[in-house]
């Protein structure tokens, strides 16, 4: 029997991830669930950047004419697939909700508030400053909401549990090339090289710290700050996604704020977003203090179950989202490196396009072939040739 079982794990295609956010620990999955022998590589710790610090919104149809559409389509179904399997709506929070678009003025202390003029009928009751034109774009049938970190996590454990997926901390140096084929990564500062049948680069905005793929396209970080709070009556608070225009008292252009409510009992308020560099450690990533104020001062103009006496401020943070230059994900087998692949470029869509991205990326590496969605659009191999700006 132990003979049988030692063959059978020397017959199993050994795969490396790299990379412990949403996109990694769900190709992770979906190779380990094929039956591949898979080592998940995370510098830090798994989910501590974007994939952590996300609002966790996913949406149908929200994509449908952009290339991502199919991805995003079989990405949702496939969300509601694993909340089934893992208990979703206990372990991280998956629930469908209403999605409403409205402007908001800044609200000003001490100020009378503004008449509401936007339909009673869709507007929930905690929604109490000054909304207008609000509208409904997204109902329980195609939208929805996970906690991104605790998906991730939860993912992740069922992944080693059930699959036997193997969790090393520490940080991809190089991969190992031998005849144009992928042997296994390097570690740095370690005299350990990781052997594998194949590799997957699922580093998000750090992908371009391996020269094999800044020689081929860019990936860019866009910083965005988002807080958490933690309000005094949840209860109060409906599931309803708020994308808001909101305009501050000092003029300006406005902002593009967006609130989720958890059925932890948080309230999460993201916004302000910029290119910037991506540092090399992402436990160093921090928010800007002034869109930090502003968020609050967001909070404040959307319900006064919101205001600072109401909650408490348990988190104020910044992560960064992998962006490419023509706006699509980079998924696919390194041109001109067999047994390499990369998944990154997620831009805004990470949590909801990780599923069906890591299901598609299992099937690309064990059977040649994605089924789930056609990736030709995605391919690394749409870069050669283009200069880089």
């Amino acid at each position: 029997m132990d003979d049988n079982k030692e063959k059978q794990k020397q017959q199993q295609q050994r795969v490396v991830v790299c990379g412990g956010g949403v996109i990694g620990v769900c190709c992770a999955y979906f190779l380990a669930k094929k039956g591949a022998a898979v080592t998940l590589v995370e510098k830090s710790s798994i989910a501590c950047a974007a994939s952590g610090k996300a609002g966790g919104f996913l949406a149908l149809d929200w994509c449908d004419r952009e290339p991502i559409s199919e991805l995003a389509r079989a990405s949702f179904n496939i969300h509601r697939s694993l909340a089934l399997e893992l208990d979703g709506t206990q372990a991280y929070g998956y629930r469908p909700l209403h999605a409403l678009s409205l402007s908001l003025t800044e609200k000003i202390q001490n100020q009378s508030p503004a008449p509401t003029t936007s339909s009673s009928s869709i507007l929930p009751t905690w929604l109490d400053g000054p909304a207008k034109d609000t509208k409904t774009i997204g109902t329980t049938e195609t939208t929805a909401q996970v906690h991104p970190q605790l998906f991730t996590r939860t993912l992740l454990s069922s992944a080693v549990a059930t699959h036997g997926v193997e969790v090393i901390i520490g940080e991809v140096d190089q991969v190992r090339l031998e005849g144009g084929q992928a042997q296994g990564v390097v570690l740095k500062g370690r005299d350990q090289v990781i052997k594998a049948d194949a590799v997957v680069l699922a580093l998000g905005p750090w992908s371009c710290r391996l020269p094999l793929l800044s020689t081929l396209f860019r990936v860019f970080g866009l910083k965005v700050h988002s807080i958490v709070l933690e309000p005094r009556n949840p209860a109060a608070i409906t599931p309803h996604a708020l994308f808001l225009s909101y305009y501050s008292v000092q003029g300006g252009k406005p902002i593009d704020p967006e609130v989720y409510p958890r059925p932890t009992g948080e309230v999460y308020i993201c916004g302000r977003s910029v290119e910037t560099e991506v540092p090399d450690d992402p436990e160093q990533v921090v928010g800007d203090p002034e869109s930090i104020k502003e968020l609050q001062r967001v909070a404040t103009s959307v319900s006064s179950q919101l205001e600072e006496g109401e909650t408490h401020l348990k988190a104020q943070q910044a992560c960064f989202l992998p962006c490419t230059d023509d706006g699509q994900p980079v998924i696919g087998e390194m041109p001109n490196v067999k047994g390499c692949y990369v998944a990154t470029g997620h831009s805004c869509w990470g949590i909801l396009n990780g599923p069906a991205t890591g299901a598609a990326v299992a099937e690309l590496v064990l059977d040649g072939l994605s089924s789930i969605v056609d990736l030709s659009p995605f391919s690394p191999a749409r870069f050669v040739g283009v200069r880089k700006q």
